[in-house]
């Protein structure tokens, strides 16, 4: 199990392959598909996005309402390819690494070695689990998406694998 600490540096990045378990420690960002329509209604008319791009992390969730005890109700992954459209320009403006489920396109693949990048598979169905990661949760942009807008995650040891590395490596 490899514990990694965000951001990542591009040394850190090249040094992980597919397949690699680890544990997430940083600060990660929520966006499923309507954020993601909306990040590139901004990008097309040349406004400042909600968030720093370069190095950030992009988890494919929308988290649950929280417990009044916790910082995050259920936050489990969805389906990655639903932003294969999106996700190679996000690539090329800095993204450092993406989260997700399932298998993504040649086309991000490609952004990904590109970019020196890295995707990571969060397991579907464990979203309790992803709830236990969260530290703190904070909505920063688009909170008329309700649990689809783009959220702040804090996250300790959140458990991932690497699914396609920066090299062309791939668990799939």
């Amino acid at each position: 199990m490899i514990k990694l600490t965000l951001p990542l540096d591009k040394k850190t990045v090249s040094s992980l392959k597919a397949g690699d378990s680890v544990l997430i420690s940083g600060t990660i960002l929520t966006a499923r598909d309507c954020a993601h329509k909306r990040l590139f209604a901004l990008i097309e008319q040349n406004e400042k996005l909600p968030f720093e791009i370069k190095d950030a992390v992009i988890y494919y969730a929308g988290p649950c309402p929280a417990k009044p005890d916790m910082p995050s109700g259920s936050c489990g992954p969805t389906t990655s390819a639903r932003m294969d459209a999106f996700a190679p320009r996000l690539l090329d403006l800095g993204l450092g690494a993406i989260i997700g489920k399932g298998e993504m396109s040649a086309e991000v693949r490609g952004a990904l070695k590109r970019n020196c990048a890295v995707y990571f598979a969060a397991i579907g169905g464990a979203g309790a689990l992803y709830a236990d990661a969260i530290k703190k949760s904070q909505c920063i942009a688009f909170p008329d998406l309700l649990s689809e807008a783009v959220y702040k995650l804090d996250v300790e040891n959140f458990p991932a694998v690497v699914a396609f590395d920066s090299h062309g490596g791939s668990i799939y």
